[in-house]
């Protein structure tokens, strides 16, 4: 496992590029109290060493027609390569999963989905979900409010 020394400066530059990934350097500079120069290659070394390991949009959910967000504890009835290799691709594949976890203890898994409406969430539940082969139980818990999200 790498060792990577992060100051002050550096903490400030990733808080910055979390809020808003798309700033110029100019500004990040700005914001930072640093010229130009030092800031990109900050930046450029704190992708190099991984620390800064991409980029991303956030996407309006409303927008994209998937605004029903389901926390789901999903687990297995067992605990093997195979079945849980397959249970794993399965839903990394899925579009309606936006976020997949394994955990240490139960439930085996956390799985974070955004569909359209219930009845999506129904049909993604029991014609996708729970027909992969090991498929133990799910207790689903639906978001009413996003207070802080990534």
């Amino acid at each position: 496992m790498q060792s990577f020394t992060v100051d002050a400066i550096d903490r400030a530059i990733i808080g910055e590029l979390q809020r808003d990934g798309r700033l110029t350097n100019v500004e990040l500079a700005q914001r930072v109290g640093l010229t130009t120069g030092p800031c990109l290659r900050r930046v450029q070394r704190l992708e190099a060493d991984g620390v800064i390991s991409g980029y991303r949009a956030v996407i309006d959910p409303v927008a994209v027609g998937r605004s029903f967000e389901v926390l789901m504890d999903l687990s297995l009835e067992t605990q093997e390569a195979e079945t849980v290799e397959r249970f794993e691709r399965t839903l990394t594949e899925a579009e309606e999963v936006v976020e997949l976890r394994r955990l240490f203890g139960s439930p085996d898994y956390f799985v974070r989905a955004a569909v359209a409406d219930l009845i999506a969430y129904e049909n993604f539940l029991s014609q996708h979900v729970m027909t992969i082969p090991g498929f133990k139980n799910v207790t689903s818990h639906f978001t009413m409010k996003a207070l802080k999200t990534p």
